[in-house]
C-alpha cells in the first residue's frame, strides 16, 4: 500500500496520486512530498524507491531485509536512516517494527512492513494542520521520531507492570520455580529494548550535530532532546535490569533464611527432646538392684525431673534467642 501527501507551494495539493507521477513531482520546484509504503509489494518497492527515487540498491535491500539495529547512511541527495517503532499489537512481550526513513530536500519517503500507529498519527494531524508539512521534511521526519519515541511509554510502562509482578512474587513467597523464568524472560525485554534503544540515541545524536545539510539548524534543538529522552529510556532500562537481580538476590536470601529458620527450629525440637530420651532410656534398660525402681513416688518424680530438664533446655535456648 502506498499512501502520498503532496504539497505544492506550500499548500496541500494531491493525494495518493499515481505512481507513475512522483518521479515528475519529485523535480518540480515547490513541490514538497510524503510517500509512505506500508507493507508495499515487490512492484510497488521497484516503483517508489527503484524508479521514482532512484535509492541505492543496499538502501532498498536494508528495506526488504530485516535490519535488527537502528542506522544512518548518507547518499549525496538524502540520508537513510533505520529506525524502529514500537508494536501496539504486541500483548505478552516487547516488540518493535522496522521504520525505514529516506530524508531528501523536498521529500520524506517512509518504508515499514506492518501498519504503524506512528505513521497513521502524523497523517491524521497533517490532514489537520497542513501547515506542518511546510516546515520542512526535516521537520516532518522529527515528528515522526519523536512521536516513536513517545510510543516508548506504554512499553515501559508495561515492563515496570512486569517487574512489580515479579517484586509481588518475592514478597508473598512465590517459588522459585515461577520466579526465575520470569526474571530471565523480563531482562531478555529490557536487554532488546536497550540493544535498539542505544543505537537510535547514536543516530540522533549523529544528526543532531548538523553535519548533514539536508538538516536545518532551527531543527537540532528538538534532535538534541530527542536523544536525551532516549538516554533516559536507556538508563530506565538498566536501571530495571539492576533491580531485578537485586529482587532475586532478596529472593534467595528470604528463601535461605526461611530455611535456616526451619532448620533452626528442627534442631530445637531435638534438644528438647534430650531429657525424656536419656531418662526414658536409662529408666527402660531393666537392670537388676535399680534403686531407683525402690523409691517411693519414683514415676512422678522421673516424669517432673523430665518436666524440669526440658523447661530448663526450652529457657537457655529462648535467653540465646535460638527458638
Amino acid at each position: 500500500m502506498i499512501s502520498t501527501l503532496v504539497y505544492r507551494d506550500n499548500r496541500l495539493s494531491a493525494q495518493n496520486p499515481a505512481v507513475e507521477t512522483l518521479a515528475v513531482l519529485r523535480d518540480e520546484p515547490g513541490v514538497m512530498l510524503w510517500v509512505d509504503l506500508i507493507a508495499p509489494s515487490a512492484e510497488e518497492i521497484q516503483q517508489v524507491l527503484a524508479h521514482a527515487f532512484q535509492f541505492h540498491p543496499l538502501a532498498i535491500e536494508d528495506c526488504v531485509s530485516d535490519a535488527p539495529f537502528p542506522k544512518i547512511e548518507p547518499y549525496g541527495d538524502y540520508v537513510h536512516l533505520v529506525m524502529h517503532a514500537v508494536d501496539y499489537t504486541q500483548v505478552d512481550s516487547f516488540m518493535t517494527i522496522e521504520l525505514d526513513f529516506f530524508l531528501g530536500k523536498n521529500f520524506l519517503v517512509t518504508y515499514h512492513r506492518q501498519p504503524l500507529r506512528v505513521t497513521e498519527t502524523v497523517r491524521e494531524r497533517l490532514l489537520r494542520t497542513p501547515s506542518l508539512m511546510v516546515r520542512g521534511p526535516d521537520r516532518f521526519a522529527h515528528t515522526i521520531l519523536d512521536l516513536m519515541v513517545e510510543g516508548y511509554k506504554p512499553a515501559l510502562e508495561f515492563l515496570r507492570e512486569q517487574i512489580e509482578e515479579v517484586a509481588e512474587h518475592v514478597l508473598h513467597h512465590g517459588s522459585a520455580d515461577e520466579l526465575f523464568p520470569a526474571i530471565v524472560a523480563v531482562r531478555k525485554q529490557l536487554a532488546r529494548l536497550r540493544q535498539i534503544v542505544r543505537p537510535q540515541r547514536a543516530v540522533v545524536a549523529e544528526l543532531a550535530q548538523g553535519k548533514s545539510k539536508l538538516i536545518r539548524k532551527v531543527i537540532l534543538p528538538y534532535l538534541r532532546d530527542l536523544e536525551e529522552e532516549l538516554g533516559r529510556i536507556e538508563a530506565q532500562a538498566a536501571s530495571w535490569a539492576d533491580q531485578l537481580i537485586i529482587t532475586f538476590r532478596l529472593f534467595i536470601n528470604k528463601s535461605s533464611h526461611e530455611a535456616n529458620a526451619g532448620i533452626r527450629v528442627m534442631t530445637a525440637i531435638t534438644a528438647l527432646t534430650i531429657p525424656s530420651l536419656l531418662i526414658g532410656g536409662w529408666l527402660g534398660m531393666n537392670f537388676e538392684n535399680m534403686p531407683e525402681f525402690g523409691i517411693p513416688y519414683g514415676y512422678p518424680i522421673t516424669f517432673a525431673l523430665t518436666l524440669a530438664s526440658t523447661g530448663a533446655i526450652l529457657l537457655f535456648m529462648r535467653r540465646k534467642k535460638w527458638l
